[in-house]
């Protein structure tokens, strides 16, 4: 479901990437893969499976820590190459930019992230990895390091026939704004998070 559209040199401020676009062809998004070494069919590759957060990584939101997730990742990878970070079109845990706003606006009212999605009718999460799996598979990853929280990640690129070797925890120091927003997601998604209250 994933179709190679191009290839370039992605100079950054954490260094040089190779990124690698697609188009999904189930829904027409552009998902990517952002590349430091050379991955092709290695032992332990450093990966991050990321979904687009724009209210955090565009705006600077600190209504929740995608932003943070994303700039440790990026630079892990620098930093433990070869490593890959496949940046998916999942806005709001699969529900959309529109409502995820309205979920927030719920949170605003009092409910956390799990019970607004409920109330707008969504499950707690409907993200989904098989395009990061297919895309992993493209770039000649079949053996990773997950840089991830969330347990739900592994299983679902080890149902892909991926081979999840090891996870690196992701800690995010918590502000006043996203404090329960950690909270809920260890104590009802099941996300490995330890430094929170």
């Amino acid at each position: 479901m994933v179709e190679f559209i191009s290839e370039t040199l992605l100079p950054t401020s954490r260094g040089e990437f190779i990124v690698r676009a697609y188009r999904n062809s189930a829904d027409g998004t552009e998902p990517i893969a952002l590349i430091s070494g050379s991955v092709g069919d290695l032992e332990n590759v450093a990966v991050r499976v990321h979904d687009q957060c724009q209210t955090s990584e565009v705006f600077g939101s600190l209504k929740c820590d995608c932003q943070q997730q994303l700039d440790f990742a990026l630079n892990y990878i620098q930093d433990h190459a070869p490593g890959v970070v496949i940046y998916l079109h999942q806005e709001g845990r699969g529900i959309g930019l529109k409502n995820k706003l309205l979920a927030y606006q719920l949170q605003d009212s009092g409910l956390d992230t799990v019970e607004a999605n409920e109330e707008l009718g969504y499950a707690p999460d409907l993200r989904e990895y098989g395009i990061g799996a297919q895309i992993l598979i493209a770039c000649n990853v079949r053996n990773m390091k997950l840089l991830t929280n969330n347990p739900r990640k592994i299983i679902g690129l080890e149902g892909y026939g991926l081979e999840v070797v090891g996870r690196e925890s992701i800690e995010i120091e918590s502000n006043p704004s996203n404090k329960e927003y950690l909270k809920t997601k260890r104590e009802k998604l099941g996300h490995f998070i330890f430094n929170e209250d």
